[in-house]
């Protein structure tokens, strides 16, 4: 409905005698009816009524006087509508005396519901067609006892459906995106004056650059927050849904987004960064002022989905790297900015600079930081700053006999973490065959130890071992040589006595040890996930006869088909192994095992995976490592479908339908003939304990000679 003119307003109300300026009223009010407006104080908006019966005039100008005049507190009474011919109204019906509309109103439904005034019933005009006419009849104008020089309203009453909107043109989008663009730039260059100013004057003497007050904070804060939002502007006139292709490509053409990041939040951060703790306040405050901003563009501006994700990350990483004094705080920024790089991790599982800062997020769990770093040196885009990161996983633990910054890691993680310090550095290789029979003598009681957690451990130190086997992906490496040239002797022999071969001689032996403990826990289901991913890596390896020409020698193929045989055994007629095609579950809802996230986008994962397998949305990012119970029978499926694959070509295993044997060693393995009490092994961890017969059977039949001395009872 249209608004009540001021001058409707007027004619209806009576006339009023104008309260002086010293009676209350403040002279500098605002109001245009501040000349008769009641005292601020004390402020009466409810009159004390009188006695008898109210006139449709004078007894309303006795009403208001009374109200403005008479000061005091009204009595409380029922509440009621008045009408013309009943009593005195004990309680107005108004609430603010200034409200002159709302007397007009008053009137206008006394009028109304006279029946001398009121009018017949017109139906509405056959043009207007809106759905509500048949709910708000027509409503008759005041009686015309009353002469006013305006016509009411009330008489061309009609509902707006929708609000009209236009659309836009091109021209007028262009334009908009020039001006924009225009500021934006001017914006741009002024900060970057700026923090190039202050970066040189850091850089120059540290100790004499001098300290801003909280005004320049602030303003460099205000100058910083205005390219935000010329930034802001740009992307959603750009992006309009309206706007052409070639208006869309301009943010991706000028390369918006990196730029908005670079000098409006990056370098600032770095120029508050260095003057910690004195700017800890101001960067704080700018810290969330950028989150904010970019959480908006992340809902906003979805065709930079990728890009507001990975800067969302990278200031959790920042909020988390400053907070020193609320530990709670520290934890709940770590989660965010591991939340947010995990999920920009699986929209592009190759780019290794995303494990990178998910390694440094990892602090001070070792295993996973070195398969973080390890993983991020060894995908299809490395980031090979990793190298120099490294070190600081590196440096403490091989530094630890000079009380040089040493961890309170466990001793199985410090002797691992050391092994491939030691290979990564080929420093001080002496101390390399100590560190590996002191992790290989720690493994088998931790594996007992910590049952369901060896799982996530498990997978963690089996792509370490891998990824030390291709030299941390050097291109000098023997093993990413042969896979590159196919050919054996351009990549050079493991016997030989460079550097290369040395190196990775000593990788191999870590390896494949870790591997013989591993296969020995028969019926553990607590190592599936570390076998899984050795025999992928081995996978791949097979599909290169000059790189498995350096690898089937060592490793431990009689052990392997002694497992493989063992999960064979629980199965019936297993015809699905001798499938081509990927294996899945039965079940439409295909869950992916927590090893084939952390293996997405490694060198050797390449076309293991069908396409789209990974990509559930369905599962969050805080569930994909998390191990379900059905997990352990279909992982089963899986390791047996890859050792058929690997029998396939050839190459150290043979399957004749039935079971699995390792050629040139002269046995045909079978499985152990006992029960395994791992029933409930997936939840309690428990581990089957075998008695001394046991224990002496296996050391004649099922296994090669000379390791029987090794066996430990929880094999």
């Amino acid at each position: 409905m249209q608004d009540i003119s001021e001058e409707a307003v007027e004619d209806s109300l009576p006339s009023r005698k104008r309260v002086a300026t010293g009676d209350g009223i403040s002279a500098g009010s605002g109001s245009p009816f501040r000349d008769s407006s009641p005292p601020s104080s004390p402020r009466r908006s409810i009159a004390r009524p009188t006695s008898g019966q109210f006139d449709s005039t004078s007894d309303t100008d006795n009403f208001q006087r009374n109200m403005f005049d008479t000061p005091g507190k009204p009595p409380t009474g029922k509440r009621q509508l008045w009408q013309e011919g009943q009593a005195g109204l004990s309680k107005a019906s108004f609430n603010d005396p200034s409200n002159f509309a709302t007397i007009a109103a008053q009137k206008a439904r006394a009028q109304q519901n006279n029946p001398k005034n009121r009018k017949p019933f017109q139906p509405p005009p056959p043009s207007f067609q809106s759905p509500r006419s048949q709910v708000a009849p027509n409503i008759p104008p005041p009686s015309t006892s009353q002469p006013s020089q305006h016509p009411s309203i009330l008489d061309d009453y009609e509902i707006v459906l929708q609000p009209e909107t236009r659309p836009i043109s091109q021209e007028q989008l262009v334009a908009e995106v020039k001006g924009i663009y225009a500021g934006l730039v001017m914006v741009e260059a002024k900060c970057i004056e700026v923090d190039n100013k202050q970066a040189t004057l850091a850089q120059a003497d540290p100790g004499a650059q001098p300290k801003l007050n909280n005004e320049q904070w602030q303003a460099l804060i205000a100058l910083h927050r205005t390219l935000l939002h010329e930034h802001h502007d740009f992307f959603l006139a750009s992006q309009h849904p309206s706007a052409s292709a070639a208006l869309r490509r301009l943010a991706s053409k000028y390369a918006m987004p990196a730029r908005m990041w670079r000098h409006g939040i990056h370098s600032f951060l770095e120029l508050l960064r260095h003057r910690l703790p004195a700017s800890l306040d101001h960067m704080l405050a700018f810290i969330y002022l950028a989150y904010s901003m970019m959480a908006l563009l992340y809902e906003t501006v979805p065709a930079f989905e990728d890009t507001w994700i990975e800067c969302l990350g990278d200031l959790g990483r920042y909020r988390m790297a400053i907070e020193d004094d609320d530990i709670r705080d520290r934890e709940v920024w770590t989660g965010v900015a591991r939340h947010w790089y995990s999920k920009a991790s699986n929209s592009a599982p190759t780019t290794g600079r995303l494990y990178h800062h998910l390694a440094i997020l990892a602090r001070p769990n070792a295993l996973q930081q070195l398969f973080y770093y390890a993983k991020s040196l060894c995908v299809v885009i490395p980031f090979t700053s990793a190298r120099e990161s490294i070190l600081t996983l590196f440096d403490p633990v091989l530094n630890a006999d000079n009380h040089q910054g040493l961890y309170r890691l466990p001793p199985l993680d410090t002797s691992f973490v050391k092994a491939h310090g030691l290979l990564f550095t080929n420093k001080n290789m002496e101390k390399f065959e100590p560190t590996v029979k002191e992790f290989l003598g720690l493994l088998d009681n931790q594996i007992g130890r910590v049952t369901r957690k060896f799982m996530e451990q498990g997978y963690h130190i089996a792509i370490a071992n891998c990824v030390a086997l291709l030299g941390f992906a050097s291109k000098d490496n023997v093993l990413m040589k042969a896979i590159a040239s196919s050919d054996v002797e351009m990549a050079g022999s493991p016997s030989d006595h460079t550097p290369q071969s040395l190196s990775f001689t000593n990788s191999q032996r870590l390896s494949n040890g870790t591997i013989k403990i591993v296969l020995q826990r028969i019926g553990d289901p607590n190592v599936l996930p570390f076998i899984h991913v050795t025999l992928v890596f081995m996978l791949y390896m097979s599909r290169h006869p000059g790189v498995m020409g350096l690898l089937q020698a060592e490793f431990p193929w009689t052990l392997l088909a002694t497992m493989l045989n063992t999960l064979h055994a629980s199965y019936g007629p297993t015809n699905w192994v001798e499938d081509e095609g990927f294996p899945k579950a039965e079940k439409d809802d295909v869950r992916p095992f927590p090893e084939d996230f952390a293996m997405h986008g490694l060198l050797w994962t390449d076309r293991y995976f069908p396409e789209g397998f990974l990509a559930n949305e369905k599962i969050d990012e805080e569930e994909k490592y998390h191990e379900l119970p059905s997990m352990t029978a279909e992982r089963k499926e899986r390791i047996l479908w890859i050792g058929r694959r690997i029998s396939n070509r050839g190459h150290g295993l043979v399957f004749d339908g039935k079971r699995f044997s390792a050629p040139g060693t002269g046995l045909q393995l079978e499985p152990p003939e006992r029960s395994l009490t791992y029933a409930s092994a997936t939840t309690a961890g428990e581990i089957w304990s075998p008695s001394a017969e046991d224990i002496e059977s296996d050391a004649e039949e099922d296994l090669p000679a000379g390791l029987a001395a090794n066996h430990s009872p929880h094999d």
